[in-house]
């Protein structure tokens, strides 16, 4: 079977904009990554480092420089223009905490929302060598060739990945998740942007977790999507700005775990 590979040439300008802030990033966040920063920790007790703050400043610069009259909405900095017609959702760091201990599994997340409507993602996971990205209509890639998900319809056959288990433990959903983690054919917990590539590419059929923000997770919702998946918060509703809780399939197994998490509150 031949793989397909990303032409370079059609990819849109707020794309090429959004992979040379994410490759600045990387830079960025690899210098620092072997520990020689300060932490800091933010009201709501997360932890936020030197990385953090300057790989969004970079990723800001480049952005606005190219695209003044947009928004820009950091982790880090918070939201600009809340009347401009482009909204961009950046994350500079996502997995602050698994940094600050040296793992690998933190990323780069950036996307571009478009009245009110997600049409751009990329997500960079630095130390993984992973760089993905998608844009509305056009497919999803990583490390330039095409992503897809799996066909698997059968729950049993299913690999689900969970995140964030201590606030899913907290949750009304708990039990509803026992159901579908007896159901399974593999449970993992690959965590933060990982279980989305790897859903994305076929290699999983389920992500299950809460306790998330849009900035974790706007790049990444596209980029299942532009690969054939589905992607909604636990109770079936489209991502925006306020969800919480992802569910993310293949879409063929969609239904089915919308129905088995039914009445799920976070």
């Amino acid at each position: 079977m031949s793989v397909e590979t990303y032409d370079d040439d059609d990819s849109s300008e707020h794309l090429r904009t959004a992979l040379e802030a994410a490759h600045a990033a990387a830079g960025i966040s690899r210098n620092y990554y072997a520990g020689n920063f300060t932490v800091t920790t933010k009201d709501d007790l997360t932890p936020v480092t030197q990385a953090d703050v300057e790989c969004e400043q970079k990723i800001r610069e480049i952005i606005l420089g190219r695209f003044p009259e947009h928004g820009f909405y950091g982790e880090e900095t918070g939201r600009t223009r809340d009347d401009a017609e482009y909204l961009w959702l950046v994350d500079p760091i996502d997995g602050t905490k698994g940094f600050v201990r040296q793992y690998p599994f933190f990323s780069t997340q950036i996307a571009l929302m478009h009245a009110g409507q997600i049409v751009l993602g990329v997500s960079s996971g630095t130390m993984m060598d992973e760089l993905a990205w998608a844009e509305k209509g056009r497919g999803a890639w990583l490390n330039g060739q095409r992503m897809s998900v799996s066909d698997i319809d059968d729950v049993d056959r299913a690999a689900v990945s969970t995140g964030n288990l201590r606030s899913l433990a907290m949750s009304a959903g708990w039990g509803k998740l026992g159901e579908i983690v007896s159901r399974a054919d593999r449970i993992r917990g690959y965590g933060d942007f990982y279980h989305y590539h790897l859903l994305a590419s076929g290699k999983i059929e389920a992500v299950i977790e809460s306790d998330v923000n849009i900035l974790d997770i706007a790049a990444l919702s596209i980029i299942v999507v532009e690969a054939g998946g589905a992607f909604t918060d636990l109770n079936g509703k489209t991502i925006g700005l306020e969800t919480r809780s992802v569910l993310a399939t293949n879409a063929v197994l969609h239904d089915d775990y919308l129905e088995r998490l039914k009445g799920w509150v976070v």
